[in-house]
C-alpha cells in the first residue's frame, strides 16, 4: 500500500490556490499533508491547532521549516484574510472558528473534500463505505477483493492512510476503497463516489452532529452523485431511505444486501452461499454464486453483512465472482474484532474490544450462544435497554467493569433479572484478570466468554486495543 510524498504531484501550471489565504484547522494525520499540499500549490497557509503538546510542536516545526505560519493553542480565532478553511474531520461544526467563518462567508472543507478536488484528470474512482459499525472491516474486505481481481488499489480514508497521500502520491491506482466517517462526509460537499454504501445506522457521535437526523443526513452524503450503485442494508430501512433522498447520476441503481435470500437487485445468502442478483445478465431469473459463508473470517452474521456490502461495491466495478471468493478467503480481520483468543476447559474466549457502542455489541452478541458477557466502560451517553432486551436470552452471566457499568446493571435488572451479574468495582491493572476469572466461574463447557463492552475504553485503558490485549493476556494466564 504505497503513499508518496504529497509534494510529488505539484501541478506545473497555475493553481486555483495560488496566492489564496488558507487556514488549516488541526494538525495530525490530515492537517499536516493538507498544509503541505496547499503550500506546494502556492497558497498562503496558516495552520491553527487547539493543543500545544510535544507532538503538535514537532509538527509545527516541520511546517515552519517550509515557511508555513503555525499558531498553536489557538484554534478559535479566524486568521485575518482567510479565504478558505480546511479542517481536520473531528473539529465540531459549532466551534468559534467555524461560526466566525460563516459570518465572514468563508467556506469550510475537510481533508476529504480537498483530496477530491486535487485529484488529477485520470484519477482512480472511489468506492466509498460509511456506517456506524463495520466500516474498516468492509473497506479491507473490499480492497482484498479488488486486489484478487488484479486491480491496483489501497484501503484509505478514515482507516489511517491519508486520502491526500493516496491521491497526490506517486503510485497510480485503478480504484480506491475509501472509508469515510460522518465527520469527514459533513465537510465534503462536492464528493461524488463511483458507488457507495451506508452499512447501518445507530445513535453515535450525537454530541458532534446535534441529532440523529443530522447524523444520518451526513452519512447519506456518501450517495450524492453516485455513478453506478447506491448499496444499502435491507435490514436497516433507514439506509434505503437515504438512497431515495440522494441525487445520483442517471442510471445509478439501488442495490440491497441481506442475510436472507436476495430479491431482484440484491445480494444475499442461500444455503450458506453468497449470491448476487444485482450485477447479472438476467437478474429476474438467475443469480451468480460468489463465495461460501465459510470463506468469511469469522462467519458471524454482521461480518457476513460486511462481506456482502464489499462484494456489492466490487461487483459494481465489474469485478468477477471468483475474485470476490478469493478476496474474502485472503482477508484476515484486524485485532480485537470478534477475535477467537483461546479455548479453555471447553469454553471459547472471544475478544471484540472494538465493540465500543451498543449497536456493535448487539451484533457481536448475536453471533454466539450461550454467552458470559464482559461489558462496561465509558457509555458516552448510550442507553442499554434495547441491547439487553434483545440479547437477554443468550446470556449465561454478565461481568461488569468500568465507570458506567451501573447503567448496564440497571438495564439487566429490568430486562434480564434472572441472569447472574458480577459487578467489579476496580480499575487497576488486575481488573481484567479478575473479570476473566469471574467469567470462567460462570461459564460452562460449550459457552463463549465474550468481551463486547458496548462502551469506550478510556476510563481504564489507553484505547480499545489495550483493553483487548489485557483480555487476551488474562485468558492466556487462565489457560496456563
Amino acid at each position: 500500500m504505497g503513499s508518496g510524498q504529497v509534494t510529488s504531484s505539484v501541478p506545473s501550471g497555475p493553481s486555483e490556490f495560488q496566492g489564496k489565504h488558507v487556514t488549516v484547522a488541526g494538525l495530525g494525520v490530515s492537517g499536516l499533508p493538507a498544509a503541505k499540499a496547499l503550500h506546494a500549490r502556492g497558497a498562503i497557509v496558516t495552520a491553527v491547532n487547539d493543543g500545544d503538546d510535544a507532538r503538535a510542536r514537532e509538527q509545527a516545526a516541520e511546517l515552519e521549516a517550509l515557511g508555513i505560519t503555525v499558531r498553536l493553542g489557538d484554534g478559535a480565532t479566524l486568521p485575518e484574510g482567510t479565504e478558505l478553511i480546511v479542517t481536520a474531520p473531528g473539529w465540531q461544526p459549532d466551534k468559534p472558528l467555524f461560526l466566525a467563518a460563516e459570518q465572514a462567508g468563508v467556506p469550510v472543507w475537510g481533508d476529504v473534500e480537498l483530496a477530491w478536488r486535487l485529484r488529477g484528470p485520470d484519477a482512480a474512482p472511489w468506492l466509498a463505505v460509511t456506517g456506524t459499525n463495520g466500516k474498516t472491516t468492509t473497506v479491507q474486505m473490499l480492497a482484498s477483493i479488488l486486489k484478487a481481481a488484479g486491480l491496483r488499489t489501497a484501503a484509505v480514508g478514515n482507516i489511517g492512510v491519508s486520502l491526500l497521500d493516496a491521491v497526490l502520491g506517486d503510485e497510480k491506482y485503478d480504484v480506491l476503497a475509501v472509508e469515510l466517517s460522518s465527520y469527514q462526509l459533513h465537510w465534503a460537499p462536492s464528493l461524488r463516489a463511483y458507488s457507495g454504501v451506508v452499512l447501518n445506522l445507530a445513535p453515535d457521535h450525537l454530541d458532534w452532529h446535534g441529532s440523529m437526523d443530522a447524523y444520518a443526513a451526513d452519512k447519506g452524503r456518501i450517495y450524492e452523485g453516485n455513478k453506478v450503485a447506491c448499496v444499502y442494508n435491507v435490514a436497516d430501512p433507514r439506509t434505503e431511505d437515504l438512497v431515495r433522498e440522494a441525487d445520483v447520476e442517471e442510471g445509478c441503481r439501488a442495490v440491497g444486501f441481506t442475510l436472507q435470500a436476495p430479491a431482484v437487485s440484491q445480494l444475499g445468502v442461500v444455503d450458506g452461499i453468497l449470491v448476487d442478483r444485482a450485477f447479472v445478465e438476467n437478474r429476474q431469473k438467475s443469480a451468480q454464486e460468489l463465495a461460501e459463508v465459510s470463506d468469511i473470517d469469522p462467519p458471524a452474521p454482521h461480518n457476513i453483512a460486511n462481506a456482502l456490502a464489499a462484494a456489492a461495491l466490487a461487483r459494481s466495478f465489474g469485478v468477477p465472482a471468483q475474485a470476490v471468493r478469493d478476496g474474502l478467503r485472503a482477508f484476515k480481520p484486524d485485532a480485537h474484532r470478534i477475535a477467537h483468543v483461546a479455548d479453555v476447559d471447553g469454553v471459547a474466549y472471544v475478544d471484540d474490544s472494538k465493540a465500543t457502542n451498543t449497536h456493535a455489541a448487539e451484533a457481536s452478541l448475536a453471533a454466539y450462544e450461550p454467552i458470559v458477557w464482559i461489558a462496561g466502560g465509558l457509555a458516552k451517553g448510550a442507553e442499554f435497554d434495547e441491547l439487553v432486551a434483545n440479547s437477554a436470552k443468550r446470556l449465561r452471566g454478565v461481568v461488569l467493569i468500568g465507570a458506567d457499568r451501573a447503567l448496564i446493571r440497571e438495564a439487566l435488572a429490568r430486562h434480564a433479572p434472572e441472569v447472574p451479574v458480577v459487578d467489579l468495582d476496580r480499575t487497576d491493572t488486575g481488573a481484567m484478570l479478575q473479570a476473566v476469572t469471574e467469567a470462567k466461574r460462570l461459564a460452562r463447557p460449550g459457552d463463549t466468554v465474550l468481551l463486547a463492552p458496548a462502551c469506550a475504553s478510556m476510563d481504564m485503558f489507553t484505547n480499545y486495543n489495550q483493553r483487548g490485549d489485557a483480555f487476551a493476556a488474562a485468558v492466556r494466564e487462565l489457560g496456563a
